[in-house]
């Protein structure tokens, strides 16, 4: 027997079977009449019999077709009553969901998301690892995280990356800083200042020396740390300015701190939701995903 047939093609037979019209049925189904008369056709070509007897003025089911019918309301209410009983053990659900984080990220993308994400599944616990991109995509890959937020991730065969969002690197400097009166500021004019970096275990500051690997620029710093949430600090205090990405400056005016856009180069990176390529996530996993996707400026803008 020939199964080719879909949930679709089982809607209309029995939409036709409850009303017992084509017109009424396709109304009810918001399809065109000849489209469920098509969808009817191809379920009893799949099935090899005749569901209905017609003529021009009535409809009626054939005796199959009555034994048919009760089988097919039968298995869509299963399955109606299946999808909502997941939707509410989804909703009830205690459980935990792990997130593997670069930081800049965290501030920028999940605090209202987790809000209202919180308010949907008050019984899920949601575990954040806030760490560099190389060790974001370590958690992911060795199934500690369910997905993750990084920068990097795209070249990895086993990882699924989905972009999210694209930044520029800027210069962070205080407001009484010479530079922050700048429109923009080149990548030679920050190696009059004092600078200061990101150390090389930094995903950061790998996007930044390989983009500056065929310019002359050579820069030198006097202070390096491991995380940019300390370099803005540095910052604030005055000890120099430093490149970050532009997630990472304060949202909103800051009484301390500014940005000025970096370029010659202008030098970009790519925020993505990433987890293990052919691994389905958790059902309340999927849900926080899908929340965070929603959320991407690249996809209000479609």
């Amino acid at each position: 027997m020939n199964m080719n047939f879909d949930l679709g093609d089982l809607r209309a037979f029995v939409a036709v079977a409850e009303l017992g019209s084509f017109r009424a049925a396709a109304d009810s189904i918001h399809l065109s009449q000849p489209a469920l008369s098509r969808r009817v056709e191809k379920l009893e070509i799949a099935l090899g019999v005749r569901l209905f007897d017609r003529t021009t003025r009535s409809v009626s089911l054939t005796a199959v077709g009555k034994d048919f019918s009760r089988k097919a309301r039968a298995l869509l209410d299963d399955l109606e009553n299946s999808l909502l009983s997941m939707h509410e053990v989804a909703a009830s659900q205690v459980g935990e969901v792990v997130i593997a984080c670069v930081p800049s990220a965290v501030y920028y993308f999940l605090p209202k998301v987790l809000r209202a994400y919180r308010e949907q599944y008050p019984k899920i616990r949601v575990r954040i690892i806030d760490d560099s991109a190389n060790a974001v995509l370590e958690s992911v890959a060795r199934g500690e995280a369910d997905f993750g937020i990084n920068i990097i991730g795209t070249q990895e065969p086993a990882i699924d990356f989905q972009v999210i969002l694209k930044e520029s690197f800027v210069a962070a400097c205080r407001r009484d800083h010479p530079l922050a009166k700048k429109r923009k500021v080149t990548w030679a004019e920050l190696g009059q200042h004092d600078f200061m970096t990101v150390d090389k275990s930094s995903g950061n500051r790998l996007l930044m020396d390989l983009a500056l690997a065929n310019t002359d620029v050579r820069l030198s710093w006097c202070y390096e740390a491991r995380h940019v949430s300390t370099l803005l600090g540095m910052v604030e205090s005055g000890l120099g300015v430093a490149v970050v990405p532009r997630l990472s400056m304060p949202q909103g005016e800051h009484a301390t701190l500014t940005s000025v856009p970096l370029v010659e180069p202008t030098v970009d990176r790519t925020v993505g939701l990433i987890h293990r390529r052919g691994h389905e996530l958790p059902p309340s996993a999927r849900q926080l995903y899908q929340m965070i996707e929603k959320t991407s400026p690249r996809r209000s803008r479609q």
